[in-house]
């Protein structure tokens, strides 16, 4: 079943204006009032779809996650898991970060704090650690291979933010199959 488009233009509207916001203040002092106000819209309709601010950042971050989750399993689920068949074609993850730029350029964002970085990284080392091979044994030092991996993988994704992400994808792709391949 399709969804409303007032339901559609209304959650745009506040994601705008959330991202707008979170660009110069923390989420937690972001009010209501501000929100509906910079989104164009009136408190009774906000309540209709939100309880908080916190739950308009909640709806919004489930939807990047989806997102960048499809994106990181796209090239694992066409090779069968194996990482050596993997090509630069099938990487997905630097389409999914252009798709969300506004919002990955506040998460890397030096005047920001880390908590939005955080948030990512606990979701990439989540989706590695889910699709790691099963018989691989767990424990220290899984702990710290996945951490190694999602904090390469963020940390390629930073020098792309901190030029602009002006570097073409299908250019991302081939490095980081290049680096992966060390």
């Amino acid at each position: 079943m399709k969804k409303d488009l007032r339901i559609i233009k209304t959650e745009e509207s506040l994601r705008k204006a959330l991202l707008t916001l979170l660009q110069t203040k923390p989420l937690e002092t972001i009010t209501i009032s501000e929100l509906c106000r910079l989104a164009k819209i009136n408190r009774g309709t906000f309540y209709l779809h939100y309880k908080d601010v916190h739950g308009v950042f909640r709806h919004y971050f489930e939807v990047i996650v989806k997102d960048l989750r499809k994106a990181y399993e796209k090239p694992y689920l066409k090779t069968n898991f194996r990482i050596d068949n993997i090509t630069p074609d099938m990487v997905e993850i630097f389409v999914h970060v252009k798709k969300y730029q506004e919002f990955y350029q506040i998460v890397f964002d030096e005047k920001i704090p880390m908590t939005y970085y955080y948030l990512v990284f606990d979701t990439i080392r989540t989706f590695m650690s889910e699709s790691l091979n099963s018989n691989m044994e767990t424990g220290e030092d899984f702990d710290f291979l996945i951490s190694f991996h999602a904090n390469a993988i963020l940390g390629i994704i930073i020098e792309w933010h901190k030029r602009d992400y002006i570097t073409p994808i299908k250019e991302m792709n081939e490095r980081l199959i290049k680096f992966v391949s060390l």
